[in-house]
């Protein structure tokens, strides 16, 4: 696939990255030409410098060729000009755009994003998409991780694996008759940095993180059996009072939360627009580095302490000194890749990757099959999958058990019409129905073929 993404910041480096390790033939935009060196020299991928709505410099980037537009300036007005000049010179079939603000996502100005206005068929908003996933989070607080599909009845936790833990050293297949009516499936876990597929004759180690495909009202269960089952947070400290902690702060004022929330920001201004914009959330103008400022918002009897701002290591540092100061639990957001590899051991508790987040919605455009979700778990080394088989599938009409599945490969649910089906050597994929697979990066394309869609479907 040919693809052209304007902006090599955070977000458009980070999908650069992924797009051009998987053969696609990625030209990445952008007008500083520092960022475009960096692209040209880390990355198999061309970097073009220029403006990235400007005609002759799309063209220059092989818009008359390209298949996608992925524009992801800092800048709304540019992104969406872009995708407008991509549709009416170029015809470039696919156009997604970055909008930060929320004003243009507002539902009733959503015609303006109409084929015949502003032709954008996708929208990213990180920030509220993010927002979203943090709240996901806070509602089972005990998972590590949480990822839906759009059918919303299958959930998939990781869950952090601890000597305590009910299931250490038994193999996965006893766990069946140990708990009858659980439907859960361990899917794989993340051990000594590296993704490894489980099947039924493993057992899972203290210390792993597990991925487990649950049903929506067995979540609380599973998190029990796993040690983790926690109530709900009631006192919230967030760090960082832009888009993204405001959004969660505002979230959190509503009355099905009930929460107490308290907002440290270290810009005056912003600091200030945030206290204008809250119902009930108290903002302090301060540093979350500072031990005054933390012991003002009484940080020690915090349940949750996140750290939202827009600084990596101010969001580690700071949930490192919230949990000694006596916060519950802590909550970092963190973009760069080699910080996620260490956050845990430095002490926090929880985190998640906004770029991975922006990565995994893009990688649902570009993945081939019938791919109706993706989700990028452990900075890309694995991914989650729904899709759905059809009758060409090479799934369709065999016990799972005579499928002959690549090792790196697990299906951790079934979606059949209003029910949920769990995976064991008996159960026969049927035409129609959505599964939940998960998949080392490099099996990836292994599994598109199985859920392709042949020439004997026409």
């Amino acid at each position: 696939m040919r693809v052209i993404i304007s902006g090599a910041g955070q977000v458009g480096y980070g999908i650069a990255e992924r797009l051009s390790r998987e053969g696609n033939e990625v030209t990445v935009i952008d007008s500083n030409p520092a960022l475009v060196q960096r692209v040209r020299d880390t990355l198999d991928a061309r970097g073009v410098h220029g403006h990235g709505s400007h005609p002759d410099v799309l063209a220059a980037a092989g818009a008359n060729d390209a298949d996608m537009l992925i524009a992801v300036t800092q800048v709304d007005e540019v992104n969406m000009t872009a995708c407008q000049v991509a549709h009416s010179i170029f015809s470039v079939p696919t156009r997604v755009a970055r909008i930060r603000a929320q004003s243009y996502l507002e539902t009733e100005w959503s015609n303006l994003f109409a084929r015949d206005h502003l032709p954008i068929d996708v929208i990213i908003s990180p920030e509220v998409e993010v927002g979203d996933l943090i709240l996901e989070r806070l509602t089972y607080p005990g998972a590590s991780e949480i990822v839906t599909f759009d059918d919303q009845r299958v959930v998939v936790l990781v869950i952090e694996v601890g000597d305590d833990c009910a299931v250490v050293d038994t193999p996965l297949k006893q766990l069946t008759d140990l708990f009858p009516n659980l439907k859960a499936t361990v899917m794989g876990v993340l051990r000594d940095g590296q993704v490894h597929i489980m099947n039924s004759g493993e057992e899972l180690q203290a210390g792993d993180q597990a991925v487990v495909a649950v049903t929506r009202d067995q979540v609380e269960r599973t998190l029990s059996l796993f040690g983790r089952q926690e109530s709900l947070p009631k006192r919230i400290i967030i760090a960082g009072a832009g888009n993204v902690g405001r959004y969660v702060a505002k979230q959190l004022e509503r009355p099905e939360w009930g929460a107490t929330v308290r907002l440290i920001e270290n810009n005056r201004d912003i600091a200030q627009v945030a206290a204008e914009s809250m119902a009930r959330s108290v903002v302090v103008f301060g540093d979350a580095l500072s031990e005054d400022i933390m012991r003002e918002v009484d940080v020690s009897h915090a349940d949750m302490f996140l750290a939202l701002t827009n600084d990596d290591e101010t969001n580690i540092l700071s949930s490192v000194l919230a949990s000694e100061l006596g916060a519950k639990a802590n909550f970092a957001l963190v973009n760069q890749p080699q910080f996620l590899r260490f956050a845990r051991r430095l002490g926090v508790d929880s985190f998640i990757s906004p770029r991975s987040v922006t990565v995994s919605k893009i990688l649902r455009l570009v993945r081939r099959g019938r791919i109706r979700g993706v989700y990028s778990l452990f900075d890309g080394a694995a991914e989650l999958m729904e899709a759905e088989a059809l009758e060409t599938s090479t799934l369709v009409g065999k016990p799972l058990r005579k499928a002959e599945l690549d090792a790196n490969i697990r299906i951790g649910a079934v979606i059949r019409g209003d029910k949920v089906v769990m995976p064991s050597g008996d159960v026969r994929i049927e035409s129609g129905d959505f599964v939940i697979v998960l998949a080392r990066s490099d099996r990836v394309k292994a599994v598109e073929q199985m859920f392709r869609v042949s020439l004997d479907f026409f």
